[in-house]
């Protein structure tokens, strides 16, 4: 594991005209609606004034950001803009012309990079599917060759092809591959030492998602938005994209029943969501950057949920109401302390040093992370024990402790425990919001491997654990 260097400075809540307090009720807030997180960094005036890890996960982990990527793909499409090399009117035929289907529509020729950020091409759904089925060799013109059912520019659709066009076309016209602009032109200005990017089959980063950073590297990020794209004495993105990005440019249309969580109906930027306050850039499964620039705040939050909407309740309704209210010194070292303390809850059980157990894996269980009759091995070593999977996988347990090990390229941290005749553990993809939860039944000798929330790109644990993860694009 690589450290990672300070990006931000820290303050305590008080020096900062923040409330810890009100930090803490965020917390009680989350713990009560059993929201899963895997990290929090508040960001008030510039200063770092809270940030905490649930263990197993750290500080200097970067975290799988889902579709926050597409917000950093603005971004990159905002400098090329500001090199005189792209314009939003610039129209997808005429800046990939090699990617054009001799049958396309009108309505096809008109999408142009507008239409791309703002996510109004004209389809009614998400395209990612039915495009990559079109062609699946070529993404983009599969995109260009279903039928558009609204003009362009007319109606908002949450469309993950569209941002990978973007990431494409920035591609063609800097001669840079998205990742490599990016660590340039943003990263490494910040002092991110390293961004991990997720790829589809060949090679090219998504776009729309696949990015891993550490949660301070997303609250820089924010931090650099609120700041109008300056980092220290440096500008880095200009003004004037920041503004056009992080502005409404089309409404949201709630489901069809009527409903729709109240913060994702306020409009949409160029891959920004906007919010009751300020806006944020948003990632399945807890991943978001919320920067409020009314009250000089940036919130960070990482985890594993499907409760974005109540992190923003919490936000608004716990934190906000404690800006510009210090509260004592001793009210900060408790809060401190508390975040120091985050844990997600370890695996209870004993030991059994002199027990091993050879199982096969029972896939008809839900959500399955290995396919059916694979053997599970669980043979004790010192501490805890190693956990063998097929013939290709092994993994390192600890009891009361996690270990961690690479067996295929990609960390993964497990604990386990006996409870009576059953084997339980935890294994943390601990890049990713994921992980398996492996039940030993050692009378049955059968054995389930489950996600706590399987990944958009598939359920097999042995593509997730693979680095770098090459999937086709399939991301829902």
């Amino acid at each position: 594991m690589s450290s990672q260097r300070t990006l931000l400075p820290r303050s305590a809540p008080a020096a900062s005209g923040m409330s810890s307090r009100s930090i803490a009720a965020l917390l009680d807030r989350l713990e009560a609606r059993s929201v899963e997180c895997h990290s929090l960094m508040v960001v008030r005036h510039g200063h770092v004034v809270a940030e905490g890890w649930w263990a197993p996960y750290s500080a200097e982990r970067p975290h799988l950001l889902y579709s926050l990527t597409k917000s950093f793909t603005s971004v990159a499409v905002g400098l090329a803009i500001a090199d005189g090399l792209l314009s939003p009117d610039d129209r997808v035929v005429d800046v990939l012309p090699d990617h054009v289907p001799a049958d396309i529509s009108e309505r096809g020729r008109r999408i142009t990079v507008h239409h791309l950020l703002s996510m109004t091409a004209g389809y009614r759904t998400d395209s990612l599917t039915d495009a990559w089925q079109l062609e699946p060799g070529d993404l983009v013109k599969g995109f260009l060759r279903l039928p558009f059912s609204e003009p362009a520019g007319t109606r908002h659709t949450y469309d993950n092809s569209t941002t990978f066009l973007l990431a494409r076309m920035v591609e063609r016209v800097t001669g840079r591959g998205l990742p490599e602009l990016l660590d340039e032109r943003l990263f490494q200005p910040m002092g991110v030492d390293h961004a991990e990017w997720d790829r589809v089959a060949s090679g090219a980063a998504f776009g729309f998602h696949g990015l891993h950073l550490t949660t301070e590297a997303v609250a820089a990020f924010g931090e650099l938005l609120l700041r109008g794209g300056l980092w220290g004495d440096r500008r880095l993105v200009p003004r004037e994209w920041v503004e056009l990005a992080t502005r409404r440019h089309i409404g949201i249309l709630p489901s069809e029943d009527g409903s729709g969580d109240i913060d994702y109906l306020h409009g949409y930027g160029y891959q920004f969501w906007m919010s009751r306050h300020g806006y944020h850039g948003d990632g399945s499964f807890g991943q978001q950057c919320v920067v409020v620039p009314s009250h000089d705040l940036v919130v960070a939050v990482t985890g594993a949920h499907r409760q974005s909407q109540a992190v923003l309740d919490a936000i608004w309704e716990c934190l906000l109401p404690g800006t510009d209210r210090a509260d004592s010194g001793r009210d900060d070292e408790i809060l401190a302390d508390r975040l120091r303390r985050l844990s997600l809850a370890p695996v209870p059980g004993s030991a059994v040093p002199e027990r091993s157990v050879k199982a096969r894996i029972d896939a008809s269980a839900e959500d399955s992370a290995l396919p059916g009759g694979t053997t599970v091995i669980v043979d004790p070593v010192e501490g805890g024990w190693l956990l063998r999977f097929g013939s290709s996988l092994d993994v390192a347990a600890g009891h009361g402790e996690w270990r961690e090990s690479s067996p295929l390229g990609r960390p993964l941290v497990a604990a386990g425990a006996w409870q009576g005749d059953t084997f339980v553990a935890e294994l943390y993809v601990i890049t990713t919001p994921h992980r398996v939860r492996l039940v030993v039944d050692a009378d049955a000798g059968t054995a389930v491997a489950t996600w706590n929330i399987v990944p958009l790109t598939g359920p097999s644990l042995v593509l997730h654990v693979r680095s770098p993860l090459m999937t086709r694009p399939d991301v829902a």
